[in-house]
């Protein structure tokens, strides 16, 4: 289950060591995590980080398959993971250091920054391959933080970018080697985190202020 360290001004989340899908209960520790992230005093920034081959391989669709009564909700909660991560009051980086697949990249490009392996795993979305249309409130979110190409790439075709490509693509902001992804998401966090707080929220917010809608809309969910 996901870990939160603070080092100096920077927290660090570890989603895991696992797959890291978006099971109710993996969702519920990240969202009490943020929430203390949110709630310190000072300077601060968030790096989110995994353990292993995968960074988080997206909606756990094993339970969904076995709850599907509850998709609404769950689609809700997923929907309101992203609009909290886009809108924290923190600088957020995200250190890919394996494999970032569907709600997975999503979540990453709800970060400020990411920063990814070079030489191994793949950030995708796989979504046209796997029959799992957008909804909405996914649409809005990439859409919003790729160049439209990139994002019509990606969202279409279910390209499996490395971290170089990824880099060149604009997905990405550093490509670095695997035993520097954290230290590399560290520096950029910690050289911001003096920006945390209400201005921060308030330029986030009305930067995002149609993606956050859409995310938020519990009625409609899906789209």
């Amino acid at each position: 289950m996901p870990t939160l360290d603070r080092h100096d001004d920077v927290f660090v989340l570890d989603l895991g060591d696992g797959e890291n899908r978006f099971h109710p209960d993996w969702i519920a520790e990240v969202t009490a995590a943020l929430d203390r992230v949110e709630r310190a005093d000072g300077a601060r920034a968030l790096v989110t980080a995994a353990t292993g081959k995968i960074y988080s391989n997206g909606l756990d669709l094993d339970w969904l398959g076995r709850n599907a009564e509850r998709f609404h909700e769950y689609a809700v909660s997923v929907h309101e993971l992203f609009a909290r991560m886009l809108s924290l009051p923190v600088i957020t980086v995200a250190a890919l250091q394996g494999h970032t697949f569907a709600a997975g990249a999503m979540l990453s490009l709800a970060h400020d920054f990411r920063v990814m392996r070079a030489d191994r795993g793949f950030w995708c979305l796989p979504e046209a391959e796997i029959n799992i249309p957008f909804t909405r409130g996914m649409s809005a979110l990439i859409q919003s933080r790729l160049a439209p190409r990139t994002a019509h790439e990606a969202m279409t075709t279910a390209r499996r970018y490395g971290g170089i490509e990824a880099l060149a693509a604009g997905i990405v902001d550093q490509a670095v080697p695997e035993d520097e992804v954290r230290t590399a998401a560290a520096g950029l966090a910690a050289a911001q985190a003096a920006k945390a707080g209400d201005t921060l929220a308030t330029i986030k917010a009305r930067m995002y202020a149609t993606v956050l809608e859409t995310l938020r809309d519990k009625d409609n969910p899906l789209g």
